[in-house]
This record gives C-alpha cells, sequence and structure tokens, in this order.
C-alpha cells in the first residue's frame, strides 16, 4: 500500500472528483460515512458526542458526521472553532443541513469565550484541522486543543490529529493527542514513526473511494506492507521439489552464556523454510545446538567459548552472523577477516552489528547488498546520534545509499530501508514482541528466506511481516505480557498458513 504526500493526497481527491466524476460534497459525505459506520461500530446511542470543527474541509467532515450521528439517535453538540473569518464551501454546505436539527447545540467558539465543558465520558471529535495542515496552531484554536486534551478518555481524530503535520516534523507542542485516528483510504507518513504515537493513537483506514488507478501511478518511495504484498512474494512449493531446493544456510552465533540466541536464531530459521541449516558455534555450544536443534548441523570454532574463524563459507547459500556472538577481541578480528571473503547474501544482527559501531571503517568494507538488523540504538553505533524519529530516518536513508546495504530498523511499524531509495513500513507485530531473543527469530527468518532464494528486498519485507504476525498470534494465544521469543516461533506456521491462504486457528 502507497503511503501519499500531501500534494498527492489533494491531486488523488481532484482527480477522483473529476473523473468519476463525483462532487466535492459528495465526496465528503462519502468520507462521513466510513467515519460514522467506524464510530457506530465502537460505541452505542448513549454516548455523547461533542465535535469540534474548523472552517475548512475538515471542519465540514466533522459536521457531515454530527448530522449522520444525530440521525442515528445520537446525543450531539457541536463546536465551531473560527480561527479564520474565511470557511470552505462544503463546510458551509454541510453547517447548513443542520438547519432541520432544532434541538442541536452548534456554539461558535470565539477569543475571550469560556472554554467548553467537557466530561470524561463524553467522546471528543477532532475535525479541526486536516493533513493540509502546514504550520503551528495558535490562537483560540490552540487553546481549545490543550482544553480537549485534558480529557482523554475517548477522543477520535479525522483524518489526522490536528496539529500534527503529515509529511515533516513540527515541533510546536499543540497537537491533539487521539486514541483513535480515522484516516482516509491511505495512511500517513506521520502515523509510522514512534513519536508520533502519542498523538495518532490506534489509527484506521476507511477506504472512501477515491481512484485506485490514479493512487497506482503516483510515485513514492514509502510504503505500507500489508498481506496482500507478502502475498505476492511468498512462492508455493511444487510437488517435485527436495530439500535441496530450498536452499543450505549458514549461521554463525552463540558464545559462552548466550547459546540461547543460536538455539532461537536456528529454530526460526529452519521454520521459515529452508532446506538445510548448518551453525557455527564455539566449542562450548555444541552439545547445546545438538539437543536443542536436532534438525540442524553443526559446526564446530576452534575456539572453546566464542566465535573466532571460519572456513569455506562457499557451499552455502546465505548466511547470518551476529546473535549471541559475544564482542571478544578474537571475535572482531574473526568477524572482520569472515567478512571480506564472502560473495553470498549476508545478515547481520545483535553483535555482528556492536562490532560494526565499534569499528565503522568496515561497514564500507562489507559485500554489498548486506542485511543489517538494529534496534534504535545500536543503528545510532553504526550511523550516529539523532534527535528525533525524523532525523533518524533520513539518517537511515542516507546510512544504505552510501553504503548499498538493507537496513531492517527495528520497532513499531519496523521500517525497512532500500539502497534504491524505498522504505517499508511494516503493519503486523505488537508490544509484547519487546523481549529477549525477538530479534534473533527474526534472523533466523530472514536468513531461512535468502537460502531459499528470496531477494534481500523480498527476504526483508517478507520476514518483518511474517514475524510480526507470528508475534500477533502469539499475543492472541498467550498475552503480550506473558509473550517470549519461542512463542514466536512457534507461530510462524500459522503466519504462513494465513499468508497463503488459509485460515488457522487463533
Amino acid at each position: 500500500m502507497k503511503i501519499l504526500n500531501v500534494s498527492q493526497i489533494r491531486a488523488t481527491d481532484k482527480f477522483t472528483i473529476d473523473n468519476e466524476p463525483i462532487k466535492s460534497i459528495d465526496l465528503m459525505e462519502r468520507a462521513a460515512t466510513a467515519c460514522f459506520d467506524w464510530l457506530r461500530s465502537k460505541f452505542d446511542t448513549k454516548v455523547y458526542f461533542q465535535i469540534y470543527c474548523g472552517p475548512g474541509n475538515n471542519g465540514g467532515d466533522g459536521l457531515a458526521i454530527a448530522r449522520l450521528l444525530l440521525d442515528a439517535g445520537y446525543s450531539v453538540k457541536v463546536i465551531i472553532v473560527r480561527n479564520s473569518d474565511k470557511s470552505s464551501e462544503d463546510f458551509d454546505i454541510n453547517l447548513k443541513r443542520l438547519d432541520r436539527f432544532k434541538d442541536l447545540q452548534v456554539n461558535e467558539f470565539s477569543e475571550g469565550q469560556e472554554l467548553p465543558e467537557i466530561s470524561n465520558e463524553d467522546c471528543i471529535i477532532d475535525a479541526l484541522f486536516g493533513s493540509g495542515l502546514s504550520k503551528p496552531i495558535e490562537g483560540i484554536a490552540a487553546k481549545i486543543i490543550d482544553h480537549i486534551n485534558q480529557f482523554v478518555e475517548n477522543i477520535v481524530a479525522i483524518d489526522i490529529p490536528s496539529g500534527l503535520f503529515c509529511d515533516k516534523r513540527n515541533d510546536h507542542d499543540t497537537k491533539i493527542r487521539a486514541n483513535h485516528t480515522l484516516s482516509f483510504q491511505l495512511p500517513k507518513f506521520s502515523f509510522l514513526l514512534p513519536e508520533n504515537f502519542q498523538f495518532v493513537g490506534h489509527w484506521y483506514i476507511l477506504p472512501i473511494g477515491l481512484n485506485a488507478e490514479f493512487i497506482v501511478d503516483q510515485k513514492t518511495s514509502y510504503y505500507y506492507v500489508d498481506k496482500h504484498y507478502v502475498q505476492q512474494q511468498l512462492k508455493p512449493r511444487q510437488k517435485t521439489e527436495h530439500k535441496g531446493n530450498f536452499g543450505h544456510a549458514l549461521l554463525i552465533s552463540g558464545s559462552k552464556g548466550k547459546m540461547g540466541a543460536a538455539v532461537l536464531a536456528s529454530r526460526a530459521c529452519l521454520k521459515s523454510g529452508t532446506g538445510l541449516l548448518t551453525v557455527h558455534v564455539p566449542e562450548c555450544g555444541y552439545d547445546i545446538l545438538q539437543s536443542t536443534v536436532p534438525e540442524a548441523m553443526a559446526s564446530v570454532d576452534i575456539n572453546e567459548n566464542y566465535f573466532s574463524n571460519i572456513t569455506l563459507t562457499q557451499e552455502y547459500d546465505a548466511i547470518g552472523i551476529g546473535p549471541g556472538l559475544s564482542m571478544d577481541v578474537k571475535t572482531q578480528e574473526g568477524f572482520h577477516l569472515f567478512s571480506q571473503n564472502i560473495d553470498q547474501p549476508l545478515v547481520i544482527d545483535a553483535d555482528g552489528i556492536n562490532i560494526l559501531g565499534k569499528n565503522k571503517q568496515w561497514i564500507s568494507e562489507l559485500p554489498l547488498g548486506c542485511i543489517l538488523t538494529p534496534h534504535p540504538k545500536e543503528f545510532e553505533r553504526i550511523a550516529g546520534k539523532f534527535e528525533n524519529d525524523y532525523e533518524r530516518h533520513e539518517l537511515a536513508k542516507i546510512f544504505v545509499k552510501e553504503n548499498d546495504h538493507y537496513l531492517i530498523l527495528k520497532g513499531a511499524h519496523t521500517a525497512i530501508y532500500c539502497p534504491d531509495g524505498q522504505c517499508y513500513f511494516n503493519s503486523t507485530g505488537n508490544p509484547g514482541m519487546a523481549t529477549a531473543g525477538s530479534g534473533d527469530t527474526l534472523t533466523g527468518i530472514i536468513l531461512g528466506l535468502l537460502a531459499k532464494g528470496y531477494t534481500q528486498k523480498e527476504s526483508c519485507i517478507s520476514g518483518v511481516y511474517l514475524h510480526g504476525l507470528a508475534g500477533d498470534y502469539a499475543a492472541c494465544k498467550n498475552s503480550q505480557e506473558a509473550m517470549i521469543a519461542s512463542d514466536i516461533i512457534e507461530n510462524l506456521g500459522s503466519s504462513f498458513l494465513e499468508v497463503l491462504g488459509f485460515e488457522p486457528q487463533a
């Protein structure tokens, strides 16, 4: 699913109006109806709605929603915040349509008036400013937003929380802190950055019939990965295929006290469908690996407690390195030597990334097209400091372009940065996955897909999606609080079944 910028969203609306054809007021009605249907599914008629409307088209949406709620028997109060003497034509039309509700309170808030009373039981609808906002909110609108934010039980933002910019950072503190955001047709870029979660809350995409062909033709570097996208990438197995058709993966992992990382990554790699897996471990890890992952073959390092060297890697189709590896000096030296002598697809995680953070000059010596999977702190170690999520995003784009690597920046809506400039935000996963070993399982999944012949981009996108989906199944079964990394591995089968068209039991 594409993520469009403000000008593209505006152009999509205009193209739909001109070519469906449909009047702008009727497209607004379509959007308002989608919001009304969502609200009706969440709130019964006992709920009292206060709808705050600006004088533009976002406010017009709010007025249309008010009318639909009133027709359905809800109690509604409308507060118009005129921060400008002007109003849009569609706003005026929808305001006129409310005249038939004789008992409706429509209050116009202006400077000097007492702030509206709000109860914690009320549902607040934010229809003050839409995605076209480009400057900080000030004056009476700012006062209203600060007032609303004191009542955080139920705030629903229409299109985008007022004060939040669609494509760029707004340093101003005045933004609606919504519990729910109803976005039309497509997600907004700002929804996907962690620092904005406090404003966006849970967000939902409501289709309103914008022209699909026009959206397809829009050029963008940003995408939101959904099940349909991954379904197009996964290749069904053929009846005559054997394990040799699904690749031989090599995982270099583990050290004394950290063999659990090697076990988790190995099991995840096998569960992702690789034909063969060899795991290179220090001598202390041999018995652990053979007893916990009997499906894997073991390669033993000459060192007892940590990785130091490996030879003869040509037979493998893809290689992963890093989980539980340790930061021993000899491990760092072995990593450097190893990384200079391979040409297979390579995924680097955990201590592999930390080693690069201590030896940044080695990053340029890596084979092209490596996949690096850092969490934010690990990313800072290899790419430098950043002040906020927008800076981190720009830094990630520069990093992959300059080094010609793939970067998986882990977190909520894990972002996959590609050297061609494209960025993919993931749609699966939950906070229960913030647990020890979760990243090791992701490394294993990506390694397994690489070994099976998927490209680096395909392995990153599908691997992250399947990993998050497995976490969602695990949360359904065990709760987010009780989830451990092994639960993610155990639910990978459910992830593959769903993406491949089956519906497993949750």
